[in-house]
């Protein structure tokens, strides 16, 4: 059998090793695009803070490692101009195609941001792969900047904000939602994250865009969305992503923000997958298909394909939303959708020490907000996919001991097990 996976990041390892696994003969060939290991891209900002070293990016070892480990037949620093899902032929840039027996689609996604006035491509940093990693650190580290500006409330815009914080850069952190976390945090614990991020010296600019950036000699003028105005040296885009699915749009295979699939992660052609963040999957909590970018569903994703694409039988029903992050001396985690309605039942104090947020909904628990304990994520991600799973679960007692240990009083613990009753009340 001849396997082909296109792109090497987590979901191309997990699924290889899955062929592997079942097939010890069959051929694996991968294309990347880069020359590396696959890498963790949450991880970038650590290099860059210096907190970890360049090895430290790679959870699987070197690429030499990697290959002989799984017998890959590897194609680094080649990029896939198109294939025929339906021939399973596959385009490399200046080479000939080749034909495989299985596919899999696991080229990740980009990052986006629109174009801004008066700044040229290249001149903004991002912060989304190796190289834009190793491209910021080389800059900080031979640049003296005093002020920047970082564009992207979002987990990786404020981990951006940490490390040049750090470093002393007097730095604004801007986006066009009027709160940080817009799509994970409850409003009030958004406002609370906001006050310890200005306490730490950082300014806010938000439900403002960046509309233009002239140059000066010191560096950008830039000018917000409401007229505003402010100076940089430096500008970092966090702005989104968009799923890599160039080689097989206007092909086959059904697209929407991302490659569609089904619980076996094939797509609407047979004998081609997908994984990872360019491709759909089942969100539990509204039952539709999206893009969910977390590093343990492209690890569930490719394990899933891999298997199929070897003769095997594996399912994976999906994921919800949920992140989980530690930054400027604080823990955030957030899981469920923040927009749903319900209930809201608190514990802790929000300015210090545990502060949980939660919602109920007809069905259960629907959504939680976390302050500063990480500790207790592992208890509550797993109640609230059993609330999803079977629609009706009370706390395991294990699970029960780890919250009261943590601090969570017996009593509010029995409220996250209830339902909205008739009214409205919990």
């Amino acid at each position: 059998m001849k396997y082909a996976i296109i792109g090497f990041g987590c979901a191309g390892y997990y699924a290889a090793k899955a062929i592997r696994q079942l097939d010890e003969a069959g051929t694996i060939t991968v294309f990347s695009e880069h020359d590396c290991a696959p890498y963790n891209p949450m991880l970038t900002t650590y290099y860059v803070a210096g907190k970890i070293p360049f090895e430290g990016l790679f959870p699987f070892g070197t690429l030499a490692h990697v290959r002989d480990e799984l017998k890959l037949d590897l194609r680094t620093g080649v990029r896939v101009e198109r294939i025929d899902p339906e021939t399973k032929t596959v385009w490399p840039a200046g080479g000939a195609p080749e034909t495989f027996d299985r596919l899999l689609l696991a080229t990740g996604a980009s990052a986006f941001a629109p174009p801004v006035e008066g700044l040229a491509p290249g001149e903004a940093f991002s912060m989304r792969t190796l190289d834009d990693a190793v491209r910021l650190k080389k800059a900080l580290e031979e640049h003296d900047y005093r002020s920047a500006l970082v564009v992207g409330a979002s987990m990786v815009g404020i981990k951006v904000v940490e490390l040049l914080n750090a470093r002393g850069i007097d730095t604004t952190l801007a986006d066009l939602a009027p709160r940080v976390f817009p799509l994970a945090a409850y409003e009030s614990v958004s406002h609370e994250i906001e006050r310890r991020i200005e306490s730490k010296g950082v300014r806010l600019a938000l439900a403002k865009a960046l509309s233009k950036a002239e140059k000066t000699d010191a560096g950008y003028r830039c000018t917000m969305s409401d007229g505003s105005t402010l100076d940089a040296e430096l500008i970092v885009l966090c702005i989104g992503t968009r799923a890599n699915v160039q080689t097989v749009r206007d092909t086959a295979v059904t697209l929407g923000r991302g490659v569609q699939v089904n619980d076996r992660m094939e797509t609407s052609c047979p004998g081609v997958f997908a994984a990872g963040d360019c491709c759909e999957g089942h969100e539990l909590q509204s039952d539709k298909s999206m893009i969910i970018g977390l590093w343990a569903n492209a690890a569930h994703q490719g394990a899933t394909a891999g298997a199929n694409m070897a003769g095997g039988e594996a399912d994976f029903s999906g994921n919800f939303l949920h992140n989980i992050t530690h930054f400027m001396d604080m823990d955030f985690i957030g899981f469920g959708d923040n927009r749903l309605t319900g209930t809201v039942l608190t514990s802790g104090d929000i300015h210090s020490g545990l502060y949980v947020e939660a919602v109920l909904g007809e069905k259960g628990l629907v959504g939680v907000n976390i302050l500063d304990n990480y500790r207790i994520s592992g208890a509550i991600k797993n109640y609230l996919y059993r609330v999803m799973e079977t629609g009706s679960a009370v706390i395991q007692p294990m699970q029960r001991g780890i919250l009261i240990k943590e601090g969570m009083r017996p009593s509010f613990i029995e409220k996250l097990e209830k339902r909205l009753e008739q009214g409205g009340r919990a």
